[in-house]
């Protein structure tokens, strides 16, 4: 597979989140919100380990002035709480992940959504 045209980042934690979105203010920001990384490097969401693949090939055929956010939410426990703060924030209130957002937009992909390569697709191309 090709690397990647656009710039890729991964951050952890929400205060990490707004820094890396204002750090990129001006540029299309894409956050695609999963379960953080197990000891093998997988997500411990399986939903969000079955959705790797699309979005991998979606960036392929996405612009090169996008920045991709992998932002994780915590660890299963974490993500759990009611109390997350991804699921409290005022602008991101996460109910599922993954869930990919197009920061400063209404734009939003649910988990079942970000299984179809086609909604994908169209979702970091438009």
């Amino acid at each position: 597979m090709s690397e990647p045209k656009q710039l890729q980042l991964q951050v952890e934690g929400l205060a990490n989140l707004m820094k890396t979105l204002k750090e990129h203010e001006g540029k299309r920001r894409i956050m695609m919100f999963i379960g953080a990384m197990n000891e093998n490097g997988e997500s411990w969401c399986p939903d969000c380990r079955e959705v790797e693949p699309v979005v991998e090939a979606a960036l392929q055929k996405a612009s090169s002035d996008m920045v991709f956010i992998l932002a994780i939410v915590g660890g299963r426990p974490e993500w759990k709480s009611p109390d997350n703060e991804f699921r409290t924030h005022s602008v991101f209130k996460l109910t599922e992940i993954p869930t990919i957002v197009e920061h400063g937009t209404a734009k939003r992909l649910g988990c079942e959504d970000c299984k179809v390569q086609d909604k994908v697709d169209t979702f970091f191309t438009n």
